[in-house]
């Protein structure tokens, strides 16, 4: 059996601090750029109605037409004011800068650059796979959390999304290093096995793009909730989610992760009835482990089957969705901590 790399090891536990550290203040800056948003939008809307008279120029209005050019911005002005991004979360090509929200984009990618260092290091430490215990699989999942956040980036415009995300990696990373701490060591007899790459590196993806899901559920019952207000009349009390694309627009992006997530967490179950097989003689058990990814399952099946052939969408799909990711988080924390099973060797 491979040494253990203490030395390594201890590096690596340093450097998920500093990930930690790093990504709590891109938090912060994604938090500013949200707070700062009246001025944004004060500037998106300035470039939208500058736009609407360009393209009145541009045709060769006349001098009555240019007359009108001012109630044409007004009523672009207008027709901005409860939603300046679109359904494909587009922005206007003006957008402003938003200095602070790209301060945090790149505190973001120097925090994941450490994160995965770290993530990599422990593994070599160890000479195996990180994500052996509790500590190890919150840790891998939300660096891919936050990896995925920003390939997403590069094809469409999240900031929006900054806070909600980055929030939940740096809530996740000081759980992991604080409230699961644990040594490099070696992997205890039943989880030395090929299953274990297969199964748990299957169950961390599913995990992460749960959470991403997760986030954009939360926001979608916010912004729902929001724009039901405003059509009721009521005063705009969170002005900056007119930075947000629609609810509508949030349900079917939190849709498609989801449908993705799922197939992935079917094949978690399925290759853990394999290995349980392997290890312990039978597929399934019902030990409170496989019950409860049970469950998950079955949540969420059932979210899918509701949206799509009963037309569950709006506020119940997003509480559907929302509702799975905790089961998700019980299985992940109580279960592992407070019920003993065949799997509690998967615990802190």
């Amino acid at each position: 059996m491979p040494n253990i790399n203490e030395t390594l090891g201890g590096y690596s536990d340093l450097f998920m601090l500093l990930a930690a550290m790093v990504y709590a203040v891109a938090f912060i800056c994604f938090a500013i750029d949200l707070a700062k948003s009246s001025q944004t939008i004060r500037e998106l809307e300035s470039n939208l109605v500058k736009e609407e008279q360009e393209e009145l120029a541009l045709v060769g209005a006349t001098r009555s037409t240019r007359g009108s050019s001012a109630s044409a911005g007004a009523s672009a002005l207008d027709s901005t004011s409860d939603v300046l991004v679109g359904d494909s979360m587009d922005y206007t090509e003006s957008t402003p800068k938003r200095r602070f929200a790209n301060i945090a984009i790149m505190l973001t990618i120097l925090a994941a650059a450490i994160h995965v260092f770290a993530v990599v290091s422990r593994g070599i430490a160890a000479a195996r796979v990180p994500w052996g215990n509790m500590y190890e699989f919150l840790t891998t999942g939300a660096s891919i959390v936050a990896v995925v956040y920003l390939v997403a980036l590069r094809k469409k415009d999240l900031r929006f999304m900054g806070a909600f995300v980055i929030g939940l990696v740096t809530l996740m990373l000081c759980a992991a290093t604080m409230g699961f701490p644990t040594p490099v060591a070696h992997l205890i007899p039943a989880l030395q096995s090929p299953w274990l790459v297969i199964h748990v590196s299957i169950a961390v993806l599913s995990s992460a793009l749960f959470t991403i899901s997760f986030a954009m559920s939360a926001l979608q019952l916010v912004q729902h909730y929001r724009q039901k207000n405003l059509i009721a009349g009521k005063a705009d009390k969170l002005p900056f989610l007119r930075l947000v694309p629609s609810a509508a627009a949030l349900e079917n992006a939190a849709y498609r992760i989801n449908t993705v997530s799922f197939v992935m967490w079917t094949f978690t179950v399925m290759a853990g009835a394999i290995w349980a097989e392997a290890a312990w003689g039978r597929y399934w058990g019902w030990d409170v482990k496989e019950v409860w990814s049970f469950v998950i399952w079955t949540v969420y099946a059932g979210y899918l089957h509701a949206r799509a052939t009963r037309g569950w969408t709006g506020v119940r799909s997003a509480w559907l969705s929302i509702i799975g990711y905790a089961c998700l988080v019980f299985n992940f924390t109580v279960v592992n901590l407070y019920f003993n099973g065949l799997h509690s060797y998967a615990g802190i």
